[in-house]
């Protein structure tokens, strides 16, 4: 018989409970990042709104056509650029060789290419080689360069590749870096390192060693390059030479967006003997974006021209078909512009409505100088506010008026009416500095003031002029220790001193006060008098972003489609610039002739030693042009006035704005900007032209309202302070000039702010309310503005190539 079980008897457990379970979503930022466990959600713009399952599918596949959609582009695209290049009568790519040191032969270079791929070709020593490779069915057309900056500038922006020559014996100088951050910064296409003479220069074990040096060198401007071929290697010649025959380029941006032309043949027209003009007409093949023959086409050297006529004709080798009696080339189809082109003038016409001198409100007679959009004191006597009278404390306004303006009493319970202006918080109990002890002199009976002391009735002194010998010597004196200051701290760049004998009403005549250079109002009109004679007439553009769009997309269709062999006939081409055969011609966008306020975003490099000045004459290219400008220097950003403060100087390192009067190119460009450099000892090579890198620089938005404002800064000593109230002096030298510029608010350079009182005696003295006591060793200042006027450019004519 089995055992029984015994079962135990247990009550229930009635003070257990089960509490809800924590909810997820209101757990704490670190609860969740840990139950995330590194995962991080994605968010989306369209995160939060309910979406049916058919409208997730329709994205998808949405998402999937248009990254068919884009690729299906980007191919056509790359197709259309070849098409040009393919087969044995093509367009030849343009291969430009670029030595980098003195031992570096080009023509050798060319040979070596050419023997790789079995061409017998005899390549000159200077000039062009055309090559065609029968084994990749493709053209070439090797443009070799010089070691001079403008020749490899002009050669590299025409070239599909560019070949760059190294040499194991020679390392990178100046000139090399130049001329490598040149090229590099005017936009440059697909990059070749390769070394000459490596075989001969170094022994089979150091080889390895050296081409990593060049590598590192090199990598430091390309930094995309893989690897460096060796011309002394069959294969690595044959495999470059397959590279430029069947790889695409990347092209250059603001070059590919126009259409532009080698130049191969320049033919000159009749030529009268009283003309100074005559047609020219120049053969190539067109690349880029089709030629419109109603848009102007610039010739770097010559300038911008209309083009008169153009003709298709066929490439030499196949007139071979007709047979050797055929010795010129067809002409198949010739082409006029429309009446629709554009015209060579750059600015607008003389009709435009001009302001009449006696229109302007400058014309006035005021009273008072211009602060913001308002000349003060000037409309009649009877707004001129009184002088502040002294009340008792507690006085109303209405009981003000029963006080009468010559009234005295003792004063030990009068105040100033303008103490109670409750828009300026005077603070009487301010902490004394160091340099606030009375060191002028010395106390007799209580009652004897110094120079910087607090007189306890300032305003019941009288003021006694001094003679002028006394305050010509003490103004010599202060202005020498003030210039002591200046020059151990450049506190006050745009401070000016007045000649005694000088009025400022009449020496500043043009300035004007602003409370605020961002946020006040630029009275436009007060300008109208010292605007340039071209001002008005100059390119006003409303919406640039929509202007530069359509001018854009207007050069992607129609013209002459590229790869066409034409021959281009120039109007009114002028006879001084035929000396000389030009390189290239590049086809300009609309309106890209005419004039407006070009705006240059400028860095200059750190490695220049001396600051540039404004004005100072400089060299800049901007896509195919070159120009000579004088450029004001701005202060960059944007403010709600479009007002920005003229720098007199751009130091190494720093970014201003560059301002000048030019001919508009729409876009985005890289710009270089170089410096003429006439001392021999100080040229880096004369292989450079003269000139030397300073800066880079992009080009923006132009602005017809943009207000280049030079500020001055009038600087006055504190003579006798009483608290808040304080006597200055040697900022104006006369009466007149005080009431004048009464208007305008003084600040110091401590960060006091202040409000001209009253005028003292005759020799520029006045008394100013200041909100807190200030130093007697600070400086007390008043800002004055002048629009200055960006300088036209001219076209740079400088080296050129050979002669026709």
């Amino acid at each position: 018989m089995a055992p029984t079980s015994v079962v135990s008897h247990h009550h229930r457990s009635t003070t257990k409970t089960t509490q809800k379970p924590f909810k997820s979503r209101f757990s704490s930022k670190g609860t969740l990042k840990d139950q995330a466990k590194g995962k991080v959600e994605e968010r989306r713009q369209d995160r939060g709104k309910r979406r049916t399952p058919h409208q997730q599918v329709m994205s998808k596949i949405a998402r999937k056509n248009q990254a068919r959609q884009q690729r299906l582009r980007h191919h056509e695209r790359k197709e259309n650029e070849d098409r040009i290049f393919q087969g044995s009568e093509g367009a030849p790519k343009h291969v430009a060789i670029l030595p980098l040191s003195t031992s570096s032969n080009t023509s050798a270079a060319v040979a070596k290419l050419n023997e790789s791929v079995d061409v017998d070709v005899e390549v000159p020593e200077s000039g062009t080689t055309r090559v065609k490779v029968d084994r990749f069915r493709r053209n070439l057309l090797y443009i070799p360069s010089t070691r001079t900056l403008l020749d490899a500038l002009d050669t590299c922006r025409l070239a599909d590749w560019v070949i760059i020559l190294l040499s194991v014996e020679e390392d990178f100088d100046e000139t090399t870096e130049m001329l490598l951050r040149s090229v590099e910064g005017q936009g440059v296409t697909n990059v070749i390192a390769v070394v000459q003479g490596l075989e001969e220069a170094c022994e089979p074990k150091k080889r390895p060693k050296a081409m990593a040096e060049l590598r590192a060198s090199i990598g430091r401007f390309f930094p995309d390059l893989e690897r460096i071929y060796s011309l002394d290697s069959k294969s690595d010649c044959s495999n470059l030479v397959r590279s430029l025959c069947t790889a695409s380029t990347r092209g250059i941006r603001w070059r590919d967006r126009r259409s532009w032309m080698l130049i191969e043949s320049v033919e000159r027209g009749s030529i009268s003997e009283d003309e100074e003009t005559s047609e020219v007409t120049l053969s190539g093949i067109i690349r880029g974006k089709g030629l419109n023959l109603d848009r102007l086409v610039h010739v770097p050297g010559w300038g911008d021209f209309q083009i008169g006529k153009l003709i298709e004709t066929l490439a030499p080798s196949r007139n071979r078909k007709q047979g050797p009696a055929s010795g010129m080339e067809d002409i198949t189809k010739e082409h006029l512009p429309s009446t629709d082109k554009d015209d060579v003038e750059t600015l607008a016409p003389e009709e435009v409505d001009m302001i009449e001198a006696s229109t302007s409100m400058a014309t006035h007679d005021h009273k008072g100088v211009l602060l913001d959009d308002h000349h003060y004191f000037s409309d009649d006597d009877t707004e001129i506010s009184s002088p502040p009278k002294r009340l008792p404390k507690g006085t109303s306004a209405y009981q003000a008026a029963w006080y009468l303006d010559d009234v005295s009493d003792s004063g030990s319970d009068l105040i100033d009416d303008e103490d109670q202006d409750p828009d300026i918080e005077m603070t009487a109990d301010a902490d004394i500095l160091p340099g606030d002890e009375l060191t002028g002199g010395s106390l007799a009976n209580g009652d004897t003031m110094t120079e910087v002391g607090a007189s306890e009735y300032s305003e019941s002194e009288m003021h006694l002029d001094r003679s002028l010998d006394q305050e010509a010597e003490d103004l010599t004196k202060f202005r020498e220790s003030r210039k002591k200051e200046e020059k151990e701290d450049l506190e006050f760049p745009d401070e000016i001193e007045l000649h005694p004998e000088t009025l400022a009403r009449e020496r500043l005549s043009k300035y004007r006060g602003l409370k605020s250079l961002r946020t006040s109002e630029w009275n436009t009109e007060e300008d109208a008098l010292y605007e340039p004679s071209e001002y008005r007439r100059l390119l006003g553009i409303a919406d640039y972003r929509k202007s530069s769009s359509q001018a854009v997309r207007e050069a992607l269709a129609g013209g002459i489609s590229p790869g066409t062999r034409v021959k281009v006939t120039l109007l009114d081409v002028p006879l001084t610039s035929q000396t000389f055969k030009p390189l290239s011609m590049f086809s300009l966008l609309r309106h890209e002739h005419k004039h407006t306020f070009i705006n240059l975003n400028m860095t200059l490099h750190s490695e220049v030693e001396d600051p540039i000045k404004s004005k100072e004459e400089l060299i800049v290219q901007i896509g195919p042009r070159r120009f000579i400008i004088n450029p004001l220097f701005s202060a960059p950003g944007a403010t709600p006035n479009d007002v920005h403060k003229f720098d007199r100087f751009l130091h190494p390192g720093g970014t201003a704005i560059a301002t000048f009067m030019g001919p508009l190119t729409w876009g985005a460009n890289p710009v270089l900007v170089f410096k003429r450099v006439e001392d021999e000892q100080n040229m880096i090579s004369k292989d450079l032209s003269g000139l030397q890198l300073i800066a880079n620089a992009t080009t923006i938005a132009p602005s017809h309202s943009r207000v280049i404002a030079k500020r001055v800064i009038l600087t006055g000593h504190p003579y006798k302070i009483n608290k808040k109230l304080v006597t200055i002096r040697y900022m104006f030298f006369n009466r007149e000039d005080v009431t004048w510029f009464s208007a305008l608010p003084l600040w110091t350079k401590r960060g006091r702010q202040g409000l001209v009182k009253d005028s003292l005696g005759t020799h520029g003295y006045f008394k100013a309310t200041f909100d807190a006591k200030i130093n007697p060793l600070d400086a007390v200042a008043v800002s004055l503005y002048k629009r200055v006027w960006p300088r036209p450019a001219r076209l740079w004519e400088g080296d050129m190539k050979s002669c026709i």
